[in-house]
């Protein structure tokens, strides 16, 4: 396994020390769990909510849905350095403790915050069937259209508007990648982010599925699989008898059809999202097997940040990348931040959350280097 050096060129031009554990939070399980454990009374004030169209995924039915954002602004407005856009993860949602700390931080950085919530995610289960998956362009892109006409809005002078930048947490960074990924032929979308952070994010879900399926993951992979069956069932809209009937056997353990992440994407997320099988949904929606050696331009600069003790999410293709751009001149818009330690989404050091200073001293970067 890749040994980072402790010193990274990219942390060294941040200003910012390599990542340090902070006590009792050590090893890849502590810091993952964290912020389950300890609630820091995060609150943000003077919340907007915003209603983004997207189109029905029922048959039949022509009428929009509506996914749900909540955007939150600096006290100076006038000097606004950027509008970031914020993706959860699986089965989280824009109340997520470590996605309103991370956008607490943000704000407090100058940047305005829309933090989205994903088809089926509560605060917004009422306005959209179904549930979202890790290629879900169709609910993504207009996610993307309505934040770069916010950013638009909030010009600096009468030539510039802010920058559009996008953050996205374990899967909401493969959403976003994947959205850039795919629309790299879109001539129309060469814009589609000025910067864009992946932090914890699987890039091949076939390693990730096989991983939370270690037998040392049985209690993450059950937290995981009843958020996912409870947000399913929970839905408004109604779902087919064969879903219903997989999901209630499954949740009364009578002859379970779902016992693992990959049976859920196998009975719910493939066919829903028109892949012909999971390993057909897990290979095309990895971004692995499209973003490796290109440069992906429709983003001007892309950071990954990952750990080598990710409990979740292997760290094996990010590290190819690593070894990649260290090797080869090419995806010189592509930036790699591996640690050895600091677990899925976790990085608590001594001094708060490290990863939440690496992304808001590099999005300052990227905002000065826009402007």
């Amino acid at each position: 396994m890749l040994k980072p050096k402790k010193e990274n060129y990219i942390l060294e031009q941040l200003g910012l020390p390599p990542f340090s554990q902070r006590f009792p939070w050590i090893g890849g399980d502590l810091q993952t769990l964290r912020d389950t454990f300890i609630d820091e009374k995060l609150y943000l004030s003077n919340t907007e909510t915003v209603q983004i169209a997207i189109p029905s995924r029922r048959r039949g039915d022509l009428n929009k849905e509506h996914l749900i954002a909540f955007i939150n602004y600096p006290l100076k407005i006038s000097q606004i350095k950027g509008l970031v856009l914020m993706v959860h993860g699986l089965g989280g949602s824009s109340r997520r403790r470590g996605l309103r700390r991370m956008a607490g931080v943000l704000i407090n950085a100058g940047f305005a915050v829309m933090r989205l919530n994903l088809r089926g995610a509560d605060p917004g289960r009422n306005f959209a069937a179904g549930t979202y998956s890790a290629s879900c362009n169709s609910d993504i892109f207009p996610a993307l259209e309505k934040a770069r006409e916010i950013s638009n809005s909030l010009s600096i002078n009468e030539k510039t508007s802010v920058p559009l930048f996008g953050v996205g947490i374990s899967l909401g960074g493969t959403i976003l990648l994947n959205a850039c990924l795919d629309s790299i032929n879109d001539l129309s979308c060469r814009h589609l982010l000025d910067a864009l952070v992946c932090i914890s994010s699987p890039l091949d879900l076939a390693a990730s599925s096989t991983s939370i399926e270690r037998t040392r993951n049985s209690f993450y992979q059950k937290w995981l699989l009843n958020r996912l069956i409870k947000q399913t069932l929970n839905d408004p809209f109604g779902i087919s008898d064969t879903e219903r009937e997989a999901l209630i056997k499954t949740r009364s353990k009578i002859s379970p059809v779902i016992s693992s992440i990959k049976d859920f994407d196998s009975v719910i997320t493939s066919p829903r999202w028109g892949f012909k099988n999971v390993d057909d949904y897990y290979k095309r929606a990895s971004p692995i097997h499209s973003m490796w050696p290109y440069k992906i331009n429709t983003v001007k600069n892309i950071l990954l940040i990952h750990s080598l003790d990710d409990p979740w999410v292997p760290s094996e293709a990010t590290e190819n990348l690593y070894k990649s751009c260290r090797s080869r001149e090419y995806a010189s818009n592509l930036e790699i931040v591996l640690t050895n330690h600091g677990g899925h989404n976790g990085f608590h050091s001594p001094d708060g959350c490290w990863g939440d200073d690496v992304v808001k001293c590099w999005l300052l970067k990227a905002a000065s280097h826009v402007f």
